[in-house]
């Protein structure tokens, strides 16, 4: 080991969640051009995943339509599993998700995902425009994700209108697998009573990380896809040659969501911009809150960040995001964190 570096990370399976962002001075074609060249680096060294996220209404983000991305990604990648990290189920109608994820799974069998949301990604008039008006209370997500599944199968018990009637095609051979995301604990337990895999998005949720999953564990129930619980955790993970360049590269970020929150989302700034903001205390100390327990710096200071992760949430797979504004630098910081590991096996690989 050279002097100096980081000693190397426990063997753990690692994976990247990708929001395509829209950065200033570009638009969504280089936005969505730069996802597909980070998938492919992301394939190329052995990662087990990649997943976009459904968000709709933002200016800064492309990924609006997850399974047309994930159908582009899939195409010029070639092991990687793509997935939805995720979509959000109270946004469309479960037949049409298993018809989209249906048709992915069967152009590339065996590596595709399929991450479900429980929240809109979006304020509720975007979401009344995705519905048409339908009911989008958060109490149908376990009815209708019940009624994903079973269209997935093909298998409704014998008393639904919809056995032998209503078909989901193209029914592939093998089945994307499910999983559940969630910032907090209904989610958690959701997952674990169904015997799903779960995934927890310490990126923006992390004061609740620790108890949903130990939420997850203790509500696991086999008879899912799973024996035993599998929890995958997300982080936000900036990494430069100095604690320095990764926190400017990193405030462009928290500055984009910072406008988020205060009603005002954008296009990501540049590093130029988010130094030149005039940052108030208590935008400041937001933050300085956002960061907590994110892994953000020099390869020494996040592989700390990512052990003491690791250590806390004994998750079974790391999911990292990198929202920075140059492309090179996302994946200067992917190849980076990659080296941090000893091995970076396969996580779950169902379907």
């Amino acid at each position: 080991m050279k002097p100096g570096t980081a000693e190397p990370l426990p063997p753990t399976p690692l994976s990247v969640l990708d929001l395509a962002p829209v950065a200033e001075g570009t638009g969504p074609t280089e936005a969505l051009q730069a996802t597909i060249a980070h998938a492919r680096r992301a394939d190329e060294l052995g990662l087990s995943r990649f997943w976009v996220a459904e968000h709709h209404s933002m200016p800064g983000i492309a990924s609006s339509a997850p399974a047309v991305l994930i159908g582009a990604i899939a195409a010029a990648t070639e092991r990687i599993r793509v997935g939805s990290g995720g979509v959000m189920l109270p946004n469309h109608a479960p037949l049409a998700i298993a018809e989209q994820f249906g048709t992915l799974a069967a152009l590339h069998p065996g590596r595709i995902d399929l991450g479900l949301g429980r929240a809109p990604g979006s304020d509720q008039l975007t979401a009344h425009a995705l519905r048409r008006g339908q009911d989008l209370a958060a109490d149908n997500f376990p009815e209708e994700l019940g009624e994903l599944a079973c269209f997935l199968a093909d298998d409704f018990p014998a008393d639904h209108p919809y056995r032998d009637r209503v078909v989901s095609v193209p029914a592939p051979e093998q089945q994307p697998p499910l999983w559940l995301l969630g910032s907090s604990l209904f989610s958690a337990e959701l997952a674990g009573m169904l015997g799903l895999p779960f995934a927890f998005a310490h990126h923006f949720a992390g004061t609740h990380t620790l108890p949903a999953l130990e939420r997850y564990r203790s509500a696991f129930r086999e008879g899912g896809l799973l024996t035993k619980p599998y929890a995958m955790v997300t982080v936000q993970a900036v990494c430069a040659p100095t604690d320095e360049e990764a926190d400017r590269l990193a405030l462009p970020s928290a500055l984009s969501f910072l406008r988020l929150r205060q009603g005002n989302p954008g296009k990501l700034p540049t590093a130029e911009q988010a130094a030149a903001y005039p940052w108030s205390p208590a935008e400041q100390h937001f933050v300085l809150q956002r960061r907590d327990g994110q892994a953000i710096g020099s390869p020494q200071t996040v592989a700390a960040s990512l052990r003491r992760l690791l250590a806390d949430t004994e998750a079974d797979e790391l999911m990292i995001t990198t929202q920075v504004y140059d492309l090179a630098d996302r994946i200067r910081s992917l190849e980076l964190v990659r080296g941090l590991f000893d091995d970076a096996p396969l996580g779950l690989q169902q379907g």
